[in-house]
């Protein structure tokens, strides 16, 4: 027997649980590959975004950097983005924190999106296929009871044999859903994590211009009481 028709033949003597669970892989199969076709995308504009704001973060073009966040749709341009946005309009700190924080609060969600059902399809496909399983037992036993003794011993274990179908495709399913749902939530943590990394960067970056603006500062403040004293003078 073929492999194709071996598992024909193996759909078909399962029993009616094999269609939900089928349908239960299907619909887990849609949100895999919606998903990680969205991650990758999201992935590689985010590291093209952070070879354009990081140099710019560098030598603090700060105007350059507000043009390139505005017209990038990549996560970490976003961030960047609502924390300029916030720099501009407030010295403090805490108020540019909470403006990139809000828009990590906005983005995650999205790239975590759908991720969950993957897990409880599996759940699913799993009791889907013990219940099938049970409710063959139980119809196995009420076959064999009014069979010929010299029969039942056949019947019945051919019978079970068939019921455990559903266990066996309830775990073929399942097991795959839970380690694509592995896989996408380790590609959704990567993702926050460069996330995390350009907002720290751009935060360090806003403290040493702070900080070189301060020095500036009392270096002409030092210049200033100079020339006041050379004139008194």
């Amino acid at each position: 027997m073929d492999p194709v028709n071996a598992i024909i033949t193996f759909f078909q003597t399962g029993g009616p649980f094999m269609y939900p669970i089928a349908l239960v892989l299907t619909i887990g199969l849609i949100i895999t590959l919606e998903r990680w076709m969205f991650l990758t995308a999201a992935r590689i504009s985010n590291v093209q975004a952070s070879k354009k704001i990081l140099p710019l973060l560098q030598h603090r073009k700060y105007e350059q950097l507000m043009k390139f966040t505005r017209d990038s749709s990549a996560p970490a341009s976003k961030i960047i983005a609502a924390g300029l946005s916030r720099m501009f309009n407030s010295e403090r700190r805490d108020d540019v924190i909470y403006a990139m924080q809000e828009t990590v609060m906005e983005t995650v969600p999205r790239l975590e999106k759908r991720t969950g059902y993957l897990s409880t399809l599996a759940n699913v496909a799993t009791l889907l296929g013990l219940l099938g399983t049970i409710i063959g037992l139980i119809a196995a036993f009420t076959a064999v009871a009014d069979a010929d003794p010299a029969q039942k011993a056949s019947l019945l274990s051919s019978s079970i044999s068939v019921a455990m179908n559903t266990t066996a495709f309830g775990l073929i399913s399942a097991i795959p859903l839970l380690l694509f749902h592995a896989m996408l939530q380790t590609k959704t943590a990567q993702i926050v994590d460069s996330l995390d990394v350009v907002g720290v960067k751009f935060i360090n970056s806003l403290s040493d211009r702070r900080e070189v603006s301060s020095h500036s500062r009392k270096e002409d403040s030092k210049d200033s009481a100079k020339d006041g004293v050379k004139a008194a003078a």
